[in-house]
């Protein structure tokens, strides 16, 4: 049994690194990205993979820390790594495994239910916390250790407990049904089609993407809105760092979603077409096609170390709005 298990623990960190080129010469581009990217980095995948028949795009969604970590701890080869948090690859992956990202889209916030759900016929924007208090409702959240849209929703409770004045409310809430925390915010979706929790913490993009039902939050609390960011900054939490001991402090923001191409990409000069394509208008459609809304423009922290193919796409201030 011994034997067994460290022969699939080898396949996983040491098989994914080898498959950058197939024996009929297709190239293989990897990529660690948030799980809620996969349906949209799907779709762009395949259109992608029409235009170019000599390139496989490999998909390996995560919580973007578990993503981040696959690359600092495990040493897991990997071309391109797109988070749900700019801060991830800002505080994880620079400077050590990447010297910039591209700040692509945002999100925000959001409670999905079903049919289903206790009391959905009465729950609205004014009244969802005390719905999900209720011993009778069962509510579910990702990882804040694991994943952006976990620590997100901590965050978001926090705002709630600010904005509706309700003392008390953040430490009702996270100790409540924690049996149903999961790893990341997409694995919460099953759980909520199987009526096993009857509302979940989610972004947008994905209740939009599963055609979940959903109560969309003050712009004051869902951190969609750039103009709050000081509001969001007043809420922060501690969560799990670049290694298993280490942890890092995360305030609240708006939302940004950034990538990245490794620097020791096994195949670079492919990896930066694929990013080319999601940045361009084509790839921006794909994503607002999607519910996942682009960021207009793009911008970059890191200006004077983007790749000048890329550095066309983007306007070096951040931006003034968001569609």
């Amino acid at each position: 049994m011994r034997y067994i298990l460290l022969v699939i623990f080898l396949n996983i960190i040491v098989v994914p690194g080898c498959r950058n080129k197939t024996s009929s010469g297709t190239k293989e581009v990897i990529i660690f990205h948030a799980g809620s990217l996969s349906i949209p980095f799907r779709e762009l995948a395949k259109v992608y993979e029409q235009k170019n028949p000599g390139i496989k795009v490999l998909l390996e969604p995560a919580g973007s820390i578990v993503c981040a970590r696959k690359i600092t701890e495990l040493k897991r080869p990997c071309d391109i790594m797109a988070s749900a948090d700019h801060a991830v690859i800002n505080n994880l992956l620079i400077p050590d495994h990447t010297d910039w990202g591209i700040s692509f889209a945002t999100n925000e916030m959001v409670l999905s239910y079903t049919d289903k759900s206790p009391l959905a016929s009465e729950i609205n924007s004014d009244n969802w916390f005390d719905i999900i208090s209720s011993e009778k409702v069962v509510y579910s959240r990702s990882d804040p250790d694991s994943d952006p849209g976990g620590y997100r929703a901590v965050l978001t409770i926090k705002l709630a407990e600010k904005y509706y004045g309700r003392n008390g409310l953040t430490e009702k809430l996270l100790k409540k049904d924690k049996n149903y925390i999961r790893p990341k915010e997409v694995d919460l979706i099953a759980l909520l089609e199987s009526s096993a929790v009857d509302y979940v913490f989610i972004y947008r993009s994905v209740a939009v993407q599963h055609k979940l039902k959903y109560i969309s939050l003050p712009p004051e609390i869902n951190l969609s809105d750039r103009h709050f960011d000081s509001l969001y900054n007043t809420v922060s939490l501690e969560v799990a760092g670049s290694s298993p001991r280490s942890k890092m402090k995360v305030s609240g923001e708006y939302i940004i979603y950034s990538l990245t191409v490794l620097r020791d990409a096994p195949l670079k000069e492919e990896a930066l077409d694929f990013v080319e394509f999601i940045i361009s208008n084509e790839g921006m459609d794909i994503l607002r096609k999607n519910g996942q809304n682009p960021i207009i423009p793009l911008f970059t922290e890191q200006p004077d170390k983007i790749p000048a193919r890329l550095l066309l796409y983007l306007n070096q201030d951040k931006p003034e709005t968001v569609i």
